[in-house]
């Protein structure tokens, strides 16, 4: 037979209480399961009562340790879970403490599903493959997953993708207007928008270069591609490989034409 012959409260933990069965230390619960189990001085209990006293005390460690997790910031189950299981607890306890902490609210993968879209809305200013990409890594369910991704209108896409281009472009202004809408490109389907929001964008923008600007462009461009060709080429084939360099990269053909010739005159000086 095993009495409860003392229970102290632990000096480093105000909550947790040392069990004594026998005059012997036998097991620490919290206030909790103190509390649940009746456990007072005086107190019979059987090894299967125990068994049940240290699992239920086990769910309240890992929901405590979960719920100091979530204090920083919202979590998936699928990263508590995680956690639990890195801290070293069973499945089966885990499952528990999840359970407890979702019908008390700390738990709900469709308000976080929700705060996590609009935060990288927001701060990354992400389109939906790359925020699928995030509820894939945080373990959400696929179809809770379209459900919130659907909330992401076309409209909306299109804004944020809008604000990304007109970046784009201020960065990139000593390029030519193809080389601005390939960087458009390049940034959107990066940042997660499919093929059709990137096509409606660059509809969208005007580029536009005047005289003297494609002149400073081809000059600078031009000279680049002209001293890494001619350690190779002379000539013809120099030129030509210039040319098609400078082609690929939207200059004009009679600007592309003025800058040669003008190269061939200096050359012929």
């Amino acid at each position: 037979m095993q009495v409860i012959t003392k229970i102290g409260r632990q000096k480093n933990n105000q909550q947790r209480y040392n069990i004594y069965l026998n005059e012997k230390y036998s097991f620490a619960v919290d206030e909790g399961t103190l509390i649940k189990f009746g456990l007072q001085k005086g107190k019979v209990l059987e090894q299967m009562e125990i068994d049940e006293i240290q699992y239920e005390d086990e769910i309240a460690k890992a929901f405590n340790k979960a719920l100091n997790f979530l204090s920083f910031q919202m979590r998936s189950k699928y990263e508590v879970k995680t956690k639990l299981l890195q801290l070293g607890y069973g499945e089966a306890v885990i499952q528990e403490a999840i359970h407890k902490l979702t019908g008390l609210g700390f738990l709900n993968d469709e308000s976080y599903s929700k705060a996590l879209l609009e935060t990288r809305k927001r701060t990354a200013k992400k389109g939906p493959a790359a925020i699928r990409q995030d509820f894939i890594k945080k373990g959400i369910d696929k179809e809770l997953q379209q459900q919130v991704l659907g909330t992401f209108s076309h409209d909306e896409q299109l804004k944020i993708a809008m604000e990304l281009a007109e970046k784009a472009i201020r960065s990139n202004e000593n390029k030519t207007p193809t080389q601005v809408k390939q960087k458009i490109q390049d940034v959107l389907l990066r940042k997660g928008y499919s093929y059709s929001i990137v096509t409606e964008i660059i509809e969208q923008i005007k580029l536009e270069r005047h005289d003297e600007e494609w002149e400073l462009l081809i000059e600078n461009q031009g000279d680049k591609l002209w001293r890494k060709y001619a350690s190779k080429l002379t000539g013809f084939e120099l030129h030509q490989k210039v040319k098609q360099a400078l082609y690929q990269k939207g200059f004009p053909i009679e600007k592309i034409k003025e800058y040669i010739d003008q190269k061939e005159q200096h050359q012929n000086e």
